[in-house]
């Protein structure tokens, strides 16, 4: 079992080498209906599972789409990664979708609004 560093380490590299497969190598043009970005990497201590988490910027359609070109291309990242890092096993890959940057944005304008009719409130009590 790798150390925790190694770990982290290799997470890093294998955020780093798909986010250029999916800029550069990736030809299924479901993929490029949303705009995705890598936000996390989730590897096993034995490096042999990835799950990749992806923000997907767009329409709700363009999402799906854009997942489903993600997954029927994980075979195509895995023999990828297997090419460009050194490992002795490649780790299975399994996207999945990251939608914590949309949950804290509605949260953040949840608290805006909260906050402006605390305001309204406090007006109209002090008149």
């Amino acid at each position: 079992m790798a150390n925790s560093r190694r770990v982290s380490r290799v997470a890093s590299l294998i955020k780093r080498e798909v986010s250029q497969m999916l800029l550069n190598g990736n030809k299924d043009d479901r993929v490029g209906a949303g705009m995705v970005s890598i936000t996390d990497i989730d590897l096993s201590g034995d490096l042999q599972h990835a799950k990749i988490f992806v923000s997907i910027y767009g329409t709700e359609e363009a999402r799906e789409e854009t997942m489903e070109g993600l997954r029927s291309s994980e075979a195509f990242v895995r023999k990828e990664l297997g090419h460009r890092i050194r490992l002795r096993r490649t780790p299975e890959v399994t996207f999945l979708e990251d939608r914590s940057l949309e949950r804290g944005d509605k949260m953040v304008h949840l608290l805006n609004e909260i906050s402006r009719n605390r305001k309204k409130t406090e007006e109209v009590i002090d008149s």
